[in-house]
């Protein structure tokens, strides 16, 4: 992503960022995510922000590697999580094999549909056989800016599409989830992907 707008965003909203992220209950997605994993396996966060789930993944026995494009928001979630989170942007991921499964929670979506193709296939790539990816998008057609960030919208057709030129993954589960956020009356699409 070489979206250097939205990660200014992150530099100089971390704050609020991490103060209206840290504390919304994912519980049923993140425990959905890690019934599809091994016990104690090794998870990607992928664009980790606050590091909330990162947090969550760690206390119940998994080992996690965290990264975010955001300087700032990697320090805060070192600080929230007590590891080390680099930054790094999700076109620089080259590692083979080293994970069972990468949660990409709200991240994909500021990765341009031109880009995603190739995030995904680098993601396909680090997962260890049968590894499973999660990833959310908010559900729609948009594609551009938002707010002061980049935004790329999702559906079930609109992904499909993009799913089709890379069979290094398959769809195990889609469902649309409403945001639990009490201010939010947005729609997502949430993927569980699975390396064949």
């Amino acid at each position: 992503m070489k979206d250097n707008k939205t990660i200014d965003y992150y530099d100089q909203n971390a704050q609020s960022f991490v103060e209206n992220t840290i504390n919304v209950d994912f519980k049923d997605l993140q425990d959905d995510f890690l019934s599809w994993l091994p016990k104690a396996g090794a998870i990607l966060d992928f664009g980790c922000g606050s590091g909330r789930d990162t947090k969550y993944f760690l206390e119940k026995g998994y080992r996690v590697t965290a990264i975010d494009g955001s300087a700032v928001l990697c320090r805060m979630a070192s600080e929230f999580t007590g590891i080390a989170v680099k930054q790094m942007m999700f076109d620089e991921l080259n590692e083979q094999e080293a994970y069972d499964g990468i949660w990409a929670c709200s991240s994909l979506l500021h990765v341009p549909a031109d880009e995603l193709k190739d995030v995904l296939l680098k993601m396909a790539a680090a997962l260890k056989d049968s590894g499973i990816a999660y990833i959310s998008f908010k559900y729609g057609e948009y594609e551009g800016e938002r707010g002061g960030r980049f935004f790329l919208d999702m559906t079930e057709n609109s992904f499909r599409e993009l799913l089709a030129e890379i069979p290094a993954f398959k769809i195990e589960q889609q469902k649309i989830t409403t945001d639990t956020r009490p201010d939010r009356d947005e729609k997502w699409l949430n993927l569980v992907l699975r390396k064949v």
